[in-house]
């Protein structure tokens, strides 16, 4: 039976993102990508077992994601002008979080990374951003072109590693704000989603309440 309210609704999710002044090296198995960086399985939470793991950190020039996904039957599906029906992990920020805020504000954006897709052959890496839904006010929106992206695309699955810049952050200030809302959104063709906090049906695309809160560790 699938529990009306997921427990991970219920807690005031904060967690540590740790701070890396040179960015984590890319390679297929991320092996440079470690445990201390590794985000929270909340999953468990709701007796859910991650299907990749999701790893990000910061430092002055941004945030850096990677994530993973092996043991894939299914060939990728990434169409940038559709990100959100195919393969693609998705981050969503708020450098001034509220937990009483229902609707994104100018400081609340999102981003989506693919491991394919972009390039005149789709076959590239490529991220992006796209505006949230019902927003109070609009955030700048990320071209495909400021968002560095790489991929590593084998038979059974990929690693994806990202750079979200610190200028296309709207509001990224560590030293003034160095607490951030923080939400991610892993969609599969063959595992379905893993999410940080909620799913689809409790509308984290509108309401940033709903996500955690990463604090920026030095």
């Amino acid at each position: 039976m699938t529990a009306l309210i997921p427990n991970r609704l219920l807690f005031d999710v904060e967690f540590p993102l740790c701070e890396r002044q040179r960015p984590p090296a890319f390679d297929p198995e991320l092996s440079d990508w470690t445990d201390e960086l590794r985000l929270p399985d909340l999953c468990e939470l709701d007796g859910q077992a991650p299907f990749a793991p999701v790893y990000a950190c910061w430092n002055s020039d941004g945030l850096h994601i990677a994530t993973r996904v092996t043991g894939k039957r299914s060939p990728l599906r990434c169409e940038a002008a559709t990100f959100w029906r195919g393969d693609n992990l998705r981050i969503c920020t708020n450098m001034r979080p509220a937990r009483d805020v229902k609707r994104a504000t100018r400081f609340c954006q999102q981003f989506y990374l693919m491991p394919r897709g972009g390039g005149s052959d789709g076959r590239q890496p490529i991220g992006g951003g796209a505006k949230l839904q019902r927003a109070k006010e609009d955030a700048p929106v990320a071209s495909a072109d400021r968002i560095e992206v790489q991929s590593n695309v084998e038979r059974d699955g990929y690693a994806l590693q990202a750079h979200l810049p610190a200028d296309v952050l709207f509001g990224f200030d560590p030293d003034e704000h160095p607490r951030i809302g923080f939400y991610y959104m892993l969609e599969d063709a063959d595992y379905g989603q893993q999410f940080l906090t909620v799913g689809d049906d409790l509308y984290w695309y509108i309401d940033p309440s709903t996500w955690a809160t990463a604090a920026l560790r030095g």
